[in-house]
């Protein structure tokens, strides 16, 4: 599983890596089939009172599907924060759909092995 992070408008250092991977940590361990994570830390322009403001966007690759997500704040910490809190419920509801449609399917075809076998 690869994390990429790039910035735009933005230097990229070893704490906000470490930050990233640290906060990601927490999506990685709800589900272990997730391909690739791409990781977008960007700064808009100065805004009218005089600060600035980050966003922090994700893509994350799982078999057959993409997740996006996207947080801002007005410090960059903050805004890691958010996106992976977001991106990890995203996670655990795609896998809970996933238990609960493979629990329907196993339920139906153990009724069917019965008939057959009877």
């Amino acid at each position: 599983m690869n994390i990429f992070i790039n910035g735009h408008h933005l230097a990229i250092t070893e704490r906000t890596k470490a930050e990233v991977h640290e906060k990601l940590a927490k999506c990685l361990r709800h589900f272990d089939q997730i391909q690739s994570i791409h990781v977008i830390l960007s700064k808009d322009g100065t805004q009218m009172d005089g600060k600035n403001s980050y966003q922090a966007e994700a893509i994350l690759r799982v078999s057959g599907q993409e997740m996006f997500v996207k947080a801002s704040a007005d410090e960059l910490y903050p805004a890691i924060g958010e996106m992976a809190d977001m991106l990890t419920r995203q996670v655990r509801k795609h896998k809970t759909r996933l238990e609960r449609q493979g629990v329907k399917n196993r339920g139906r075809y153990d009724d069917f092995a019965g008939l057959v076998m009877a």
